[in-house]
């Protein structure tokens, strides 16, 4: 876990908890299609976990 992940954002955060739309704001994201690149640790993963529904995840 020593590399980078893109995060990209493929579904609306619309009638989600409010969690986890503050999970997906905390993640750099903020509209459908929208892509960031994050550290791959244990804290990133875990909010990833939390919002799988809503996000797409690649290892770079």
């Amino acid at each position: 876990m020593a590399g980078k992940l893109k995060i990209t954002l493929v579904k609306s955060t619309i009638g989600s908890l409010p969690k986890h739309r503050a999970t997906i704001e905390a993640l750099g994201l903020k509209k459908i299609r929208q892509t960031t690149e994050q550290q791959d640790n244990a804290a990133i993963r875990g909010m990833v976990f939390q919002v799988k529904h809503l996000v797409q995840v690649e290892e770079i």
